[in-house]
């Protein structure tokens, strides 16, 4: 594999997870403090995740590998993901925060695999060239939590 496409599909791993790592880990945070939500409201903001890994597996083989390519729905999921986060970030009580975060866990964890598919897909050997590139989203998650943590942003509200 070239270079340059080495440097790509790593670059993309890390946005992928920065992006995770960015609000995930805070979530709790911010929902403590800026709605003053429950202990049970908090376990259903995270609860998301798990219902969009199992949502994931039908938007991934039903759309993604029949009718458009891996990079046109993983530019989409993330642009709706994008505008998602904005909304439930700006959002005034827990009660219009949960779909928001819903709906986007929904169309994010489908993106796990599509980062995974188009980096196999430019692959020569995977099993070699694959781990090097997937420990940037690694890095990007742990980058975002240091800046969010360094920034003290989890514990401010978002404008």
């Amino acid at each position: 594999m070239k270079i340059k496409t080495k440097v790509q599909l790593s670059f993309m791993m890390f946005l992928e997870f920065f992006i995770w790592g960015g609000w995930f880990v805070t979530m709790g945070t911010f929902l403590s403090q800026s709605f003053n939500a429950s202990g049970y409201q908090l376990g259903l903001a995270y609860e998301t995740q798990s219902i969009g890994a199992i949502i994931a597996p039908f938007i991934i083989g039903l759309i993604a590998d029949r009718y458009f390519s891996a990079q046109k729905i993983l530019g989409f999921l993330h642009i709706i993901g994008g505008i998602l986060l904005y909304l439930a970030g700006n959002s005034d009580d827990f009660l219009s925060f949960y779909p928001f975060v819903l709906i986007y866990m929904i169309l994010y964890m489908p993106t796990l695999a599509l980062v995974n598919s188009v980096a196999f897909r430019q692959m020569e050997d995977p099993s070699k060239e694959f781990p090097p590139i997937r420990v940037f989203g690694t890095i990007g998650w742990i980058i975002a939590g240091l800046i969010i943590g360094f920034l003290g942003w989890e514990s401010q509200e978002i404008l």
